[in-house]
């Protein structure tokens, strides 16, 4: 099959945006992923392999394989909940204990599609919100830590998230202290795996999807108590959100390519293709270009439009539209539309990609 613009009909320049299918994968990881439907496959097997190769490139002391982040979500707070106990793993989502809080900052409230406070309470634990929208400290985590909670669930760096930054070594640090547990959502930073796991958080969880490019999977990495009782869940409300034989093995080619690869080289080809499109964008009247860091700190520059519409023809919001609605279809980053930009992901985009949608933007200026 074809990958040229036309073979989908989509060209997604919006990133790893799980309605548009997330990521495209490489041949390698295709055929690994394609040949293990058609072989048998001892599951638990499967997964001791993936776990050495999450070790190998987590630097954690194990790991451990879900459907996807949003099930590892709910799975890692149903451990944090029940550890290894056969006879409460199996009465979830009911639990008769008396401590079941997630402490969770308002502005991590996020929804992806799901609800994240729904992923907690699938666990039959009770999300226990902390701060407010704009506004998170240290302080407020501690006062938070004396209401007895099971575990606390943080977001790394997301475009949905709101209010201040989090120190996540100190977080880590100040609820240990309290003996809670802590689970990170890291689902797009796999970059950045290691700096997390050095935060010494109990369980991170990985979206092998995203930038890693493998079929469907969550990752979770983290200490080997908690990953016990993560893998514990498959007997009760894990069953239906284990990982298949081949995004498995999938998961497993894709780690394989992370581990070989030239991160430095990569970031280079990243960083040309940004700029040759800045360049060519510039070039459009009505539009003024530039490469922007990634906010979340992934290891790319993304090109960003500010669109003048008394100049360009349109807005950017009536530009993200054109562009939906092209041959063809180009999604973009839009969440900025209103302030007249436009954010490009091309990491995943082949040069006759970024050239359509190049090609595109100079019709829609002219249309």
């Amino acid at each position: 099959m074809s990958h040229s613009p036309a073979s989908s009909g989509l060209i997604n320049a919006r990133g790893t945006f799980t309605p548009l299918g997330v990521s495209r994968s490489s041949a390698a990881i295709a055929h690994a992923t394609a040949n293990a439907l058609s072989e048998f496959h001892k599951i638990s097997d499967l997964q001791i392999t993936l776990e050495s190769a999450l070790q190998k490139w987590s630097g954690a002391e194990a790991g451990f394989a879900t459907h996807c982040t949003a099930a590892s979500i709910t799975l890692a707070v149903a451990a944090c909940l029940t550890s290894t106990d056969q006879e409460a793993i199996a009465s979830l989502p009911h639990y008769d204990g008396a401590h079941r809080k997630v402490l969770i900052p308002a502005g991590h409230c996020v929804n992806y599609g799901q609800s994240i406070l729904q992923a907690i309470r699938l666990s039959g634990a009770k999300p226990y919100i902390v701060g407010s929208e704009h506004s998170y400290s240290l302080q407020d985590l501690e006062e938070a830590l004396k209401a007895d909670g099971i575990a606390a669930l943080l977001l790394v760096s997301s475009r949905l998230t709101k209010g201040d930054a989090i120190d996540f070594n100190a977080a880590v640090a100040l609820a240990h202290s309290y003996s809670v547990p802590v689970i990170l959502d890291a689902a797009a930073q796999d970059f950045r795996v290691r700096e997390l796991v050095e935060t010494d958080a109990d369980l991170i969880l990985i979206s092998a999807q995203k930038y890693m490019a493998a079929p469907t999977t969550g990752l979770i990495v983290g200490k080997a108590s908690h990953i016990a009782a993560v893998k514990a869940q498959e007997a009760g409300i894990g069953r239906a959100m284990k990982a298949s034989k081949e995004a498995l093995m999938g998961a497993l080619a894709a780690l394989e390519e992370r581990l070989s690869l030239d991160l430095s080289a990569w970031k280079a080809e990243q960083s040309e293709k940004a700029h040759h499109f800045v360049t060519s964008a510039n070039e459009i009247k009505g539009i003024t270009a530039w490469a922007e860091p990634d906010s979340t700190g992934l290891p790319f520059d993304r090109p960003c439009l500010k669109v003048d519409s008394d100049l360009y023809g349109c807005s950017a919001t009536e530009l993200a539209d054109r562009l939906r609605n092209s041959s063809p279809y180009i999604w973009v980053i839009d969440h900025l539309a209103e302030q007249s930009l436009l954010l490009f992901e091309l990491v995943p985009l082949k040069q006759e990609e970024c050239k359509a949608i190049l090609d595109r933007l100079a019709v829609s200026q002219r249309d």
